[in-house]
């Protein structure tokens, strides 16, 4: 066999760690693998501190807006709270205006009294219908309905028990809210 000297089996006899510039270049590669995740690290690291602040700065934001929601809140009940009667009182302002004129008037005959009496409690019906104001007034007879009707006494009657035998004073409802309830008497 002879000895090839270009062929590309044959190998140096030289160590690894003899050649002063691949052992610069091992060195480097080495450092750079222990950096390249301390480095990747620190990327990521800021990006999450990123995130976290636009987090906080949203969330800082949601707050603030959930705080301004409340206030609004706030004010439209006080609002409402203050000029909730507004309607209810230029309904009545008429009726007041009627009273006292009627109360004015020193000669009057018992007909233009009951006339003016009459007259006025149009005007508050009127007002009361403008405001949803509804009366409850049951006729007798009519089933007992303890949402509506406060019993005051059971009374013998002819008619069917847990009815209404009598109205002794009407009751109101503010759009199907009970007000007061209309006192009762019921048959036993």
């Amino acid at each position: 066999m002879t000895a090839n000297n270009g062929s590309a089996d044959s190998k140096p006899d030289t160590a690894p760690n003899d050649n002063p510039t691949s052992s610069a270049e091992a060195s480097q590669a080495e450092a750079a693998e222990h950096l390249d995740p301390i480095i990747r690290l620190e990327a990521e690291l800021a990006a999450a501190l990123a995130q976290v602040a636009e987090h906080k700065d949203q969330v800082l934001r949601a707050h603030a807006e959930m705080e301004n929601v409340r206030r609004r809140a706030q004010e439209e009940v006080s609002k409402a709270r203050k000029f909730g009667i507004e309607s209810f009182a230029e309904s009545m302002v008429p009726v007041k205006d009627s009273l006292e004129a009627a109360l004015a008037q020193s000669e009057q005959t018992q007909e233009d009294l009951r006339s003016g009496i009459e007259m006025t409690l149009k005007q508050l019906i009127s007002g009361f219908e403008r405001n949803y104001l509804k009366e409850i007034a049951p006729e007798p007879g009519t089933k007992f309905d303890p949402h509506h009707h406060q019993a005051i006494a059971t009374v013998p009657a002819e008619q069917e028990a847990n009815t209404v035998v009598m109205t002794l004073q009407k009751g109101y409802l503010i759009a199907d809210r009970v007000l007061r309830p209309a006192l009762v008497t019921v048959a036993a």
